[in-house]
Order: C-alpha cells, then sequence, then structure tokens
C-alpha cells in the first residue's frame, strides 16, 4: 500500500532545542527531501517571522520534482472573520500547493485556551478549511490533541474531525501532541476513525513516551494512509516521530511503498546531511542510519558476522545507505582485528602472532582508558608499528614544561623538548598558547628539517574525558585530538593523570603516524585504515 510521507523538519523539527536552520539551509535540505522522494514538505508558519517569510518567498526558487510544499498556521481568530484573519490570509497568499492548518480537538483546549463555546471551535473548523479550498489549496487537517480529546470527549472529537472533512479538508491527521499516548491506544482510536471516515487518515506523532514511530506504525496498521515526522526525530520537548525510522519499517518490515527501495538507500546521507546543517551530532545509536547501527563490538558478534550478516544485523545497511562497522576495543576478539586486516586484503599481512600481539596490545591500552573506538589514527599506528616493528623515528629524551601566571596579566607558558632522532639530538625551546601549543611547537622544530612535511600536520579538535570522577582534580584524563594534513582527518588519544601529559602523548601518535605514512608510501595499508571507525 501506497503510504503518504509528510516532512514537517523545517517547521516542528525546529521547535526542537538547539535546532536552528538559516533560510539558505532550508531550501537546501527541501531540495535533499525532494530528491529523497518525501511527499509534502512542510517549510514553515507563512508571515510568523521573518525567516519563515523570507523562505516562502525564495521557495519559489526551488525546482521541486516530486514533492508538494506545505505552508502551516492555524484556525482563524474568533474575533476575525476568516477572509480578515491576517495568518489565514498569509496561507492563502502563500505560493505553496499545499497548506496545513491545525485546529482544536480537545474540549478542555477550547474552553481553557480558546476561551470560547464548542460550537464556536467548530465554526473556526469549518470556515477556515472552506476558505482555503475555496483558494485552490490541497488542505491537510491536523486534528490538535486528538488522542486526548478523543479520550475525554469522543462524541466532540469527532465532531470536529466532521466540520474539517465536510469543509473539504482532503486529508485528516490525527495528533498525539502531548506525546502521552501508547501502540494500543493509538491503534484503536485510528481503527474507530477509519470506520466513520472515508479519504486520508494521517498520523502525527511526538516522543514524549518514547513511542512516538511505535504509534505512527500502529496508526498506519489500523487504517492510516498518510504519516508525518521529522528527520532525526527533531521537534519539541522529546521530538516529533523520527521519519527515517518510521520509512524504513513501512518499507522493509511492514511491505508498505514511501519513497522506494532505490532511494530509500539515500536515507542514512539525507539524515548525516540534515545533522549537519543543524550544526548537531547524528546520534551514533540512531536505528537505521546511525553510524552505530550497525556496528560490532564483542568478539562473538564480530566471528558470528563474519560467518553471516544476518546473525547480528536485522536487514542489510546498505538498504537504507548506511554500512558494517567492527569496532576495536578491550571487548575485541581476533576476529574484530582480522575483519580490519582482511577488508582490504591485508590479513596475510600479519601472521597469527602478530595478530595476537596486536589484540593483547588494544586490550592492554583500553584496560588504561585509551578509547580506540573514536582514536582511529591510534589504531592505525598499532597497525602500522606491529607491520614495522623495527621502525622509530625518533625517541624522547625529556620535557620541560613552565607555566608563568600573574594576576591581571595573560598567563605566559614555555616548553623545552630534547629528543633523539638518527641524526642526532635536537632541542628546542618555545612560548605559546598554553601548554599543548608550546610542546607542539617544540616537536615540530626538532623534526621538521629531518621531516618538512609534519608541518602539515595542524590539530582541529581537543576534547577532554575525566576517567575516574571521585579522584577529583586528581583525576586519570583521556585527551582525544582530532588532527589534518589538509588530505584527510585522523584521531589520536592518550591517557594520564596529567592532563598535559596525556594530549604529549597524543601529540607523538600524531606525529609517528604522520611519518609512518611519509616514509612508507603504502598505499594499501593506506586503504585499510583509512575508513576505521567510519564518520566518527
Amino acid at each position: 500500500m501506497k503510504i503518504q510521507t509528510f516532512d514537517t523538519t523545517l517547521r516542528d523539527g525546529t521547535q526542537g532545542e538547539a535546532v536552528s536552520y538559516s533560510v539558505e539551509d532550508k531550501l537546501s535540505i527541501a531540495q535533499k527531501l525532494d530528491e529523497l522522494g518525501i511527499d509534502y514538505i512542510e517549510g514553515g508558519w507563512p508571515g510568523s517571522n521573518p525567516k519563515d517569510k523570507e523562505f516562502f518567498a525564495r521557495a519559489r526558487e526551488l525546482k521541486l520534482k516530486h514533492a508538494r510544499l506545505c505552508a502551516f498556521g492555524a484556525t482563524h481568530f474568533a474575533k476575525y472573520a476568516v477572509d480578515k484573519d491576517p495568518s489565514v490570509l498569509e496561507l492563502a497568499s502563500a505560493a505553496t500547493p499545499a497548506v496545513s492548518i491545525f485546529g482544536k480537538t480537545w474540549d478542555l483546549h477550547v474552553e481553557r485556551a480558546l476561551g470560547i463555546p464548542l460550537e464556536r471551535n467548530i465554526e473556526l473548523i469549518r470556515d477556515t478549511v472552506k476558505f482555503l479550498k475555496s483558494h485552490g489549496k490541497e488542505l491537510i487537517y491536523d486534528a490538535e490533541h486528538f488522542f486526548d480529546g478523543y479520550t475525554a470527549n469522543p462524541g466532540y472529537a469527532l465532531k470536529t474531525l466532521e466540520a474539517a472533512a465536510g469543509a473539504g479538508a482532503d486529508v485528516l491527521c490525527l495528533c498525539d501532541t502531548n506525546g502521552g499516548r501508547l501502540p494500543h491506544e493509538v491503534g484503536a482510536i485510528v481503527a474507530a476513525v477509519r470506520e466513520r471516515f472515508d479519504g486520508v487518515i494521517g498520523i502525527h506523532t511526538h516522543n514524549d513516551s518514547d513511542v512516538a514511530v511505535a504509534n505512527t506504525l500502529a496508526a498506519v496498521a489500523s487504517g492510516a494512509t498518510h504519516v508525518q515526522g521529522c528527520m532525526n526525530g527533531y521537534g519539541e520537548r522529546c521530538g516529533n516521530a523520527n521519519l527515517a525510522s518510521v520509512i524504513a519499517n513501512l518499507e522493509l518490515k511492514l511491505g508498505h511503498e514511501t519513497i522506494g527501495a532505490a532511494k530509500l538507500k539515500s536515507l542514512a546521507g539525507v539524515c548525516r546531511y540534515i545533522a549537519d546543517l543543524a550544526n548537531l551530532p547524528l546520534a551514533n545509536d540512531r536505528p537505521f542510519v546511525g553510524h552505530s547501527a550497525f556496528a560490532h563490538k564483542g568478539g562473538v558478534h564480530v566471528s558470528a558476522v563474519l560467518k553471516d550478516s544476518r546473525t547480528y544485523e536485522h536487514i542489510n545497511p546498505e538498504l537504507v545507505g548506511n554500512r558494517q562497522r567492527v569496532l576495536l576495543s578491550d571487548m575485541s576478539g581476533r576476529g574484530n582485528v582480522i575483519y580490519k586486516l582482511k577488508e582490504k586484503g591485508l590479513a596475510d599481512r600479519l601472521g597469527e602472532d602478530a595478530r595476537r600481539e596486536l589484540l593483547d596490545r588494544i586490550k592492554h591500552l583500553e584496560y588504561l582508558g585509551y578509547e580506540l573506538e573514536a582514536a582511529e589514527g591510534t589504531f592505525e599506528l598499532l597497525v602500522r608499528e606491529a607491520l614495522h616493528p623495527n621502525v622509530h623515528f625518533f625517541e624522547v629524551i625529556n620535557l620541560d614544561v613552565n607555566n608563568k601566571i600573574s594576576e591581571g596579566k595573560h598567563a605566559l607558558t614555555t616548553a623545552t623538548v630534547n629528543i633523539k632522532a638518527q641524526d642526532g639530538v635536537h632541542s628546542a625551546t618555545a612560548s605559546g598558547h598554553g601548554p599543548v601549543h608550546a610542546l607542539d611547537v617544540c616537536l615540530r622544530q626538532c623534526l621538521s628539517a629531518l621531516y618538512p612535511p609534519i608541518i602539515n600536520v595542524r590539530l582541529t579538535d581537543y576534547k577532554v574525558r575525566v576517567l575516574d570522577q571521585k579522584k577529583g582534580t586528581a583525576a586519570k584524563v583521556r585527551v582525544l585530538i582530532e588532527w589534518s594534513d589538509h588530505k584527510r582527518s585522523w584521531a589520536t588519544v592518550g591517557v594520564s593523570d596529567n592532563v598535559v601529559e596525556a594530549s604529549w602523548l597524543a601529540m607523538l601518535d600524531a606525529i609517528r603516524l604522520e611519518l609512518m605514512r611519509i616514509t612508507e608510501g603504502d598505499l594499501t595499508l593506506d586503504k585499510a585504515v583509512e575508513d576505521y571507525c567510519w564518520g566518527v
């Protein structure tokens, strides 16, 4: 069965905390959603704010091939006639083929929030739908708080739907606005509405009880053929139903048609694209599209997946544009290491003893507090060192860091580093913006004459995590540093009860790794490790 998809990422999704898009962002997302095959894209509330006003003005530039752009609003204010209400007139004049309006369904809201008689609310619904239909709009009527309203007063809730349907609404969308209903309730109420009304019944759920996707699927099972939600589950409070999960479940588990199998392969990419524009990390454990959705860490799991991925994967990740990943940690078995090497045909480069030694090193480092899942650079260095155990570029003889802090003045940091390289001892002293910067400058000064390309390695991100909080300021910390050489990015990790030492260890790994890459020129190994912890 064909199920209509209605995306409200650009409207309801922007009501989520920390979610904000520029007009350019909204236009770009609309284009992506159209390419994905979404049927309706709700762009916002015309006239409610300058950003949405500009969006709808510029939306005329969009060349949508499939989706219908939709403007959002409400039934007219009781103090206005419908043809005098400014917000309704904005909807009528919006250059969109469809509009969605919400109306009150719950008698509590009518009497408390609007403060009008129940019959007057019926008039607002009927008159607004009729007015917008007279302007040639496809009309999606969102029955706000329908499930709460139906539970409190089913007769009145159904009467509001009758008003919308009688005035010509094309879709009656039932909203679990507070997100408090459970699947068995949603299924039963949608079934009751389906018996009473012909045409398209829609479902709009919120995730306050963590069952928004389940509620949407229950509604479809009971006869709904129009589903609303937001990509990545964005939305007010706990978010809306995650439309990506809804689409994947409808297509792959229930046999319905939404965007089609071919476009389903773009689902993960679109979710990451939207997360990037929102400047919010896509949760790794997001079903279907998250980086961890098909990631395997336990040795038993990896061993089974190597034989048959169906043992621990409910679908083929490629169906939704995702991919299988194997993580390395203290829970790893030899299968994890073999998997990573075999991936690019390098399993024979390390013998059984070398693989066992590599695995032991990984487990020991994780025991000390290292986290190799996110530090793919440190893992790559371990592999390269296992392949070339006799390669040593330099040794650190000693280092000294001095911080001078005077009240009312900027802190002054000076570092001295002494290293032994193949041509002798090198020393450098430098000042910097803090100890990490000062040490970085010293190390480069010591090595740049021997290895000029390391000048291209630069720090791009720096994170510190306390590992044993009970020890307070004496706690061991894990420092994760991300680097780039303008060609690729990687991360290295250091652990110590001294944050400067932890940073120094991560820095050494980054420089040693780059020296390995420069001097080896081993392209096959590059390919083997370039996507470790893909997407981290």
